[in-house]
């Protein structure tokens, strides 16, 4: 029988749920246990793709196209395991289910209520996926915080499962704040006290009670939570805040994280591997180099919404033994500078990357910000959107394309060099709804990218609704701008590289989903070794 813990959050959102679920994940695999993660997310959407960047931060794409949280991003990156849509539970999901139940006559004229009916169809899924995954562990993080009226059928399904399959078959981990007061000193231990009452209160009692904290939390204090809280004094677990995410796996298990869970979970006791971690901590702690990259997007107010693609520039650091400095510039903030400002805005950067999004807002900012790389010879990325304006920027600026443009900022261009896919002209829903999950990539031998992936075709996952119009492909080829992936099964082009320029390569797919700090992803690995060179060449 699979083994299921529970984490959940309280005192303020934000806390860092998702990273130790992720941890905990790592650890349990170090000591050989095979682990799956879920996120329930509270939000009555179906899932995450409608939400705005700025409100959610990153849609996190899956192999089977699903739109989830951005946590299902850190739990792949931790545990070194591609997970599916089914790891992403939502409310809007359980009561379209529970709806479409009712609608069909499967409860045989019930009266359909939140306890059992919604609390069994989330149950439902968390079993499904132990099944499906065959995972020793299977983790489920609770979003929000516990009093959230949204999170109760999600704390009431998971507060059953104890019942349901053992009390030695689950483990309940809560995540706190423990915050410091400047003007005294102290460290209060109150909030934490509440909100486990508040989960108490519910029929929950944690077995692990993890504290954030910006200050080392003492002995005594440790004591205090554990006799207020009604836990082991050695399961309050301390979580300080640290330089990298990728160090917290390392300083849990030295809490005794790992041990705990084998010990509360009744696994057979491994002696964890995490020599892989240790070794990416010390790099972190001890980079060689350093480079500046430039990241234009237009939802830079809020770094989550690039979440994916910070990631991965750290890991293409890591490759390198360098530290990355990201420059966050708002491309709406670009259109109305002159070329003499962007010249110094940009001096000192050595790689350029533009992001995916959607609408037209930034658009003139972004393509000034590629026209500097281009001709600057500056290493350069561009991620889905970031492609699409690189072709728009080519179009016109060395085609003579004056009004090229995309069909999704301008309807009525003459010149719409990048144009909705064929397949998507008679969709009319947003949600879920666009070409998305992994998708087969040839690369053209020689390429920079071929020499990246060392590889004549390649798997990479997608999200987008528009396409590079192959009516001009052969005249940005003429110009310098060369496709040299394609999609087989349609010949449609997914990356183009400016053949006269030492780096620049633009991606209709997003290459940040399947990077690992452990396995950079070869684009981001050899564009930040493009930016490390620049960053070399004398001035």
């Amino acid at each position: 029988m699979p083994k299921y813990v529970f984490v959940t959050g309280g005192v303020v959102s934000g806390l860092g749920k998702g990273i130790t679920a992720a941890s905990l994940g790592t650890l349990l695999k170090a000591r050989g246990h095979s682990v799956t993660i879920m996120k329930m997310d509270p939000y009555v959407n179906v899932d995450a793709g409608t939400i705005s960047p700025l409100q959610h931060g990153e849609v996190f794409i899956t192999d089977d196209g699903a739109e989830t949280d951005l946590d299902i991003g850190h739990y792949e990156r931790f545990i070194d395991k591609s997970l599916s849509g089914a790891n992403n539970i939502t409310t809007g999901q359980v009561y379209g289910e529970v709806i479409a139940k009712e609608r069909r006559g499967e409860f045989l004229g019930s009266t359909v209520q939140v306890i059992p009916h919604v609390t069994n169809e989330i149950k439902e899924r968390i079993k499904k996926v132990a099944s499906e995954s065959g995972a020793d562990v299977v983790i489920v993080e609770v979003g929000g915080t516990v009093g959230d009226i949204e999170g109760l059928p999600f704390l009431e399904a998971i507060r059953q499962f104890k019942a349901d399959v053992g009390p030695n078959n689950t483990m309940y981990v809560h995540v706190t704040l423990i915050p410091h007061l400047p003007s005294s000193g102290e460290l209060k231990t109150k909030p934490t006290q509440h909100s486990v009452a508040e989960l108490r209160s519910i029929g929950i009692q944690p077995d692990v009670i993890v504290c954030r904290s910006s200050f080392p939390i003492s002995a005594d204090m440790k004591a205090k939570i554990g006799l207020f809280c009604n836990v082991d004094e050695d399961a309050v677990i301390q979580n300080l805040d640290c330089n990298s995410i990728y160090e917290v796996p390392v300083m849990l298990e030295k809490e005794g994280l790992g041990r705990i869970a084998e010990e509360r979970l009744r696994l057979d006791p491994c002696e964890p591997d995490l020599k892989e971690w240790q070794d990416i901590s010390y790099k972190i702690a001890h980079p060689q180099k350093k480079c500046q990259i430039a990241i234009v997007g237009k939802y830079v107010s809020l770094h989550d919404a690039y979440k994916s693609v910070i990631e991965a520039l750290y890991h293409g650091g890591l490759a390198h033994d360098a530290s990355i400095d990201i420059l966050w510039l708002d491309s709406d903030d670009l259109k109305e500078i002159s070329d003499l400002a962007v010249n110094e805005l940009f001096s000192g950067v050595d790689g350029v990357l533009v992001p995916g999004g959607f609408g037209g807002r930034g658009i003139e900012g972004k393509l000034k910000a590629i026209r500097w790389a281009r001709e600057s010879r500056v290493p350069f990325l561009g991620i889905c959107l970031g492609l699409q304006c690189a072709v728009i920027e080519t179009a016109r600026n060395v085609m003579g394309l004056l009004d090229a443009n995309s069909t999704e900022f301008d309807p009525d261009t003459l010149n719409p060099v990048v144009d909705l896919m064929p397949e998507q002209k008679a969709i009319h829903d947003k949600g879920g709804t666009m070409r998305k999950g992994l998708y087969e990539c040839a690369l053209k031998k020689d390429s920079l990218v071929w020499k990246a992936y060392r590889k004549d075709s390649v798997w990479e996952r997608h999200r987008h609704r528009f396409e590079i119009n192959p009516r001009y492909v052969q005249k940005l080829s003429e110009s310098g701008l060369i496709p040299v992936g394609v999609w087989p099964t349609r010949g449609l082009v997914e990356i183009m590289e400016h053949k006269d320029h030492p780096w620049f390569v633009g991606t209709q797919f997003h290459p940040e989903f399947l990077s690992r700090p452990n396995r950079p992803h070869p684009i981001f690995k050899d564009f930040i070794g493009a930016a490390l060179e620049f960053s070399e060449k004398p001035c």
